[in-house]
């Protein structure tokens, strides 16, 4: 059974959106410190602080919601991977997302839209557009879901869906490239030490750190079941817990069952006013 660190010493290149901060920073730090001659691609709004003067770092500033210079961005990494392509695998992890916290009639239109733009949408035009270097080169693609993904999530209902949306998409993803020399990962953190609960509007302490993890904890787990060729990882032993709870429910008791506990937010933990939460983190999944 491979370690992380011989994983890694068979990639050239790891492709990380959102890698300014949270999970996608925690993946560029990680890495970093176990193998130094890997090329770095990262690709978000700003650049990730910390590691300017590393020169295996490729910074491409992209808004991954825009279609159009999301595209752009695509063309950008593929001419680095054809100048500067040393020997070796690709990774691309997909980590970008956000999510807000409240009713759906209540958090803006434009917000859910874009919250199906960067978390959906995204996910699969990158990874169609990387595709064809992936399997040339071999490598894998990690996406980062959520506990969320296993339940209807009220108040959060269609960052809840978004996550749904990326986990069963990459497990399916898997199947359609067996055999392809890529392999797939569906990382599902729950409540993650990111900046995702106050940009949702969430106070500090809404969610109990026992249920938490920090971004490096989730970034080991992940590569060490990308190691082991998983399909599908858990981060966390609660978290796993809970999720193979929730995914037994009957969907409208689970989706009440989430409603009457993510409701104790809305009445005593929520920040005001309700704002969308940025790029880069995870949000609370797990509820039931």
């Amino acid at each position: 059974m491979r370690t992380t660190r011989e994983l890694l010493s068979e990639y050239a290149v790891i492709i990380v959106t959102g890698g300014s901060s949270g999970i996608g920073k925690a993946f560029i730090e990680h890495v970093t410190r176990l193998d130094s001659r890997v090329v770095i691609c990262n690709l978000s709004r700003r650049k990730p602080d910390g590691f300017l003067s590393q020169l295996k770092l490729r910074h491409v500033p992209v808004d991954l919601s825009d279609a159009t210079a999301l595209a752009g961005a695509a063309t950008r990494v593929l001419a680095l991977l054809n100048e500067d392509m040393p020997l070796g695998k690709i990774m691309l992890v997909n980590n970008s997302g956000f999510g807000g916290y409240g009713r759906s009639d209540e958090q803006a239109r434009a917000d859910q839209a874009e919250m199906v733009d960067l978390n959906v949408r995204a996910v699969v035009d990158l990874t169609l557009r990387l595709l064809p270097a992936l399997k040339a080169h071999g490598g894998a693609v990690i996406n980062i879901a959520s506990t969320a993904a296993f339940q209807p999530t009220p108040f959060m209902a269609t960052y809840g869906a978004t996550k749904a949306f990326v986990l069963h998409w990459s497990l399916a993803l898997g199947e359609d490239l067996r055999g392809s020399g890529v392999e797939t990962l569906a990382v599902c953190p729950g409540p993650t030490a990111t900046e995702f609960f106050k940009r949702a509007g969430l106070k500090p302490g809404a969610v109990t750190d026992r249920w938490g993890q920090s971004s490096e904890e989730v970034v080991v787990e992940a590569l060490r079941a990308l190691a082991r060729g998983r399909r599908q990882v858990v981060t966390g032993w609660r978290n796993r817990l809970v999720a193979a709870c929730a995914a037994r429910l009957p969907k409208p008791l689970a989706a009440r069952l989430g409603a009457v506990v993510l409701a104790k937010f809305r009445l005593s933990r929520v920040a005001a006013p309700l704002a969308p939460a940025a790029t880069g983190g995870d949000g609370p999944g797990g509820v039931v």
